[in-house]
């Protein structure tokens, strides 16, 4: 689902058990990740849950680095997040990516002070890990 249209559907949603039902329904549309993705190597630091994420290099037409990620987590709302994150993220070159700051986002839908803080180190974690992901293709 686009960045754009998850957005609007949470600002839709006034109350926030609502937007946690929306979340975790967003979770639910994530594409399961092979059994083999489920690595040391593709657990998030940093999160109370059990997250990962992997990351497949590529290029787009131009021969600049593009990013793609899937990613999964153990709890639904969290697994959420990874949805909302990979929307905001995955399958853009990693110049943007790295350029692409995404507390104002999480501002804009109120999720720094509706998240625990857990789950609010967890996201932060999250984007890290797929900015400095970003920042190694860049590197070469």
């Amino acid at each position: 689902m686009a960045i754009d249209e998850i957005i609007g559907n949470f600002e839709l949603l006034d109350e926030w058990e609502d937007r946690y039902r929306y979340l975790i329904e967003l979770g639910r549309t994530l594409e399961p990740l092979p059994k083999e993705a489920y690595t040391e190597e593709n657990k998030v630091r940093g999160c109370a849950s059990q997250v990962w994420l992997e990351t497949t290099p590529g290029q787009d037409a131009s021969g600049a680095p593009v990013l793609n990620f899937r990613g999964d987590s153990d709890a639904h709302i969290v697994r959420g997040l990874v949805a909302l994150v990979l929307a905001l993220y995955s399958g853009r070159r990693a110049r943007e990516i790295a350029e692409t700051d995404a507390q104002p986002l999480f501002k804009q839908l109120g999720l720094a002070e509706h998240l625990t803080p857990q789950r609010a180190n967890g996201l932060r974690s999250m984007v890290e890990r797929i900015r400095k992901e970003a920042a190694a293709a860049l590197a070469g």
